[in-house]
């Protein structure tokens, strides 16, 4: 597989999880560094980790696979999404009672994101099996595109959101959503 080839299947498994970063920069009240570095290294770590676990999981597998993948992404998105909905709509009635608490970076909240970004990368890891494509170099390029995409989706997402809020904290959720939906529809179609 050539580099531009496993360029271009880099940049499309990294587009759910930028979207996703966005989303995550819309709902932070000051841009953090810190919280847009983690969000790249959960969202490609993953994005690396998942390609190698369908690797090795090979073809035999690979039916079952691809047979609940969008219901899982769907699941995920559709919860987190409805999560961040429910937050903005609570933060219009409560109109800034106070410091925020933004625990939206925390191991409960990334890691199901992150899982329902790189779904489909588990089964890129299938076809890379399949292909014989050397698995460390393709995973490792994956998961750093990821992260930077991540990085830049997050401080997009924050310099957008910064100016509205609970709206954009909505739309996020909206969005999420969305992508959930869409996953899904394009698998049963």
């Amino acid at each position: 597989m050539s580099i531009w080839e496993l360029l271009v299947i880099a940049l499309g498994v990294s587009m759910d999880a930028f979207a996703v970063a966005v989303c995550k920069g819309l709902s932070m009240k000051r841009m953090s560094w810190k919280n847009a570095v983690l969000t790249g290294l959960y969202f490609g770590g993953f994005q690396a980790g998942m390609p190698l676990i369908g690797y090795f999981l090979g073809a035999q597998f690979s039916d079952l696979i691809t047979s609940i993948d969008h219901w899982i992404a769907f699941a995920l998105l559709c919860f987190i999404g409805g999560n961040m909905v429910r937050e903005a709509v609570h933060g219009w009635k409560e109109k800034d009672g106070g410091e925020e608490q933004n625990d939206s970076f925390d191991v409960k909240t990334m890691v199901p994101l992150a899982v329902a970004t790189s779904i489909d990368a588990l089964a890129v890891g299938v076809t890379f099996a399949f292909l014989q494509v050397d698995i460390v170099p393709a995973v490792s390029f994956i998961g750093v595109i990821t992260f930077f995409f991540s990085v830049f989706g997050v401080k997009i997402g924050n310099t957008f959101g910064a100016k509205f809020k609970a709206r954009a904290e909505l739309a996020g959720g909206l969005i999420l959503i969305l992508m959930g939906c869409r996953i899904l529809l394009e698998h049963l179609a």
